[in-house]
């Protein structure tokens, strides 16, 4: 009789509250979402309605698309290439890219004063096999011109499955022309990091992408540099275009001692600064070293070697970098969709902007046309001329 007592009571009184409770916070959480009242979305819904009414071919009017391709436009009215809708199908294509594997050509690419630009092919891939190079500008994929695109959008049109072909019209100002690649796709393993013993004593470290297994790669690598006989380091960052930021300031912190500041997030508009600090652990502060960065070397790329050279003065050798200090977000949407949204911006150190301004290098050594074709590496062989005068 109790047992039944207590139901009674749970169904009379505690489940309608707990019902209650859950509609009004569900009615809180609509109504977040609710645009203002002052916005007028009339025109919206006006044009929605005359195409369902009047556009002939009735099998064409997909619903979800046209829900999504308007999101990407109000998207793009923001002109900013990096803050991008992505459908469910392009969240999962971005996810898989960042963990090092996808099918396509094999480059980084980004929208640099409004053009589609090369910031670096990945080594040993199809675009690397063609001779595309960081800074390379994409005029036509495929016979679709690429002024208005996206990165994202043109990214869409270079991937595809492998065994396939792409044609892509480039310009390099070197050339003054525009020439044509036909490259066909494949899977791209995306490598992460390689070094090598140099003179007996200099570890060459190349690290290739800021992914998902760069981490754990780079503590068994550095383990194996503390184990060899190198004595000086010349940390390679050329071609690097970025990747994860914890990623990028958790190898930092194995330079820098504990406390000093790797990068500032900048929010502008006078709002309150993020200073982000090593927390080590700060194993190869005795190792004197350079860092290499060219065109293809964009944000966490950036980042490190900024924080290098303004926390222990080290020397920067090679080619002006790519200047992508901007900072994306990707937050979840409804159905599996994304937004990654730009939120703020990088600063070195010194509180210098990377954003469209890239770092200079202490000594410039440029990678000419002949250099590539003869397999020579200039900027290489001057980072161990000045890593030996290092005492």
């Amino acid at each position: 009789m109790k047992k039944i007592l207590i139901l009674v009571f749970l169904f009379i009184f505690i489940i309608p509250i707990i019902f209650c409770l859950g509609f009004y916070l569900g009615k809180e959480k609509e109504k977040f979402y609710q645009p203002p009242k002052e916005i007028d979305l009339s025109l919206f819904w006006q044009t929605w309605h005359i195409l369902h009414e009047k556009f002939p071919d009735k099998e064409r009017l997909d619903v979800e698309k046209m829900i999504q391709g308007a999101i990407s436009g109000m998207v793009e009215s923001l002109n900013d290439p990096n803050t991008v809708f992505f459908t469910p199908e392009k969240t999962e294509d971005f996810k898989k890219s960042m963990k090092g594997e996808f099918e396509g050509v094999g480059m980084q690419i980004d929208k640099k004063d409004d053009i589609i630009k090369i910031i670096a092919p990945i080594k040993e891939t199809p675009a690397y096999r063609a001779g595309l190079k960081a800074g390379d500008k994409i005029i036509k994929i495929d016979n679709v011109l690429t002024n208005n695109m996206t990165a994202e959008e043109a990214v869409t049109l270079i991937r595809g499955p492998k065994g396939s072909e792409v044609i892509l019209l480039i310009f390099r100002e070197q050339w003054g022309e525009n020439r044509e690649f036909k490259i066909r796709r494949e899977l791209i393993k995306v490598p992460s990091l390689s070094w090598e013993l140099l003179n007996e004593n200099i570890a060459h470290l190349r690290i290739y992408h800021f992914i998902e297994r760069t981490e754990d790669e780079f503590n068994i690598t550095i383990n194996e540099i503390l184990a060899s006989p190198a004595e000086k380091i010349i940390l390679d960052l050329r071609n690097n275009p970025g990747g994860y930021l914890n990623i990028a300031k958790n190898i930092s912190g194995w330079f820098l001692e504990r406390g000093q500041i790797i990068v500032i997030k900048d929010f502008g508009q006078n709002k309150e600064q993020i200073v982000y600090r090593s927390h080590g652990p700060s194993r190869l502060l005795k190792y004197p070293i350079v860092v290499l960065i060219n065109e293809g070397s964009a944000s966490g790329s950036e980042i490190l070697a900024g924080a290098l050279r303004d926390n222990r003065n080290i020397k920067i050798i090679g080619e002006k970098s790519f200047g992508k200090g901007s900072i994306q977000e990707l937050v979840k949407l409804k159905e599996g969709a994304s937004l990654k949204i730009t939120m703020a911006n990088w600063l070195t150190p010194n509180e210098k902007l990377i954003t469209n301004q890239g770092l200079n290098p202490d000594i410039i050594v440029e990678m000419t046309e002949e250099d590539i074709a003869q397999n020579r590496d200039p900027q290489l062989e001057k980072a161990i001329e000045i890593i030996n005068k290092i005492k």
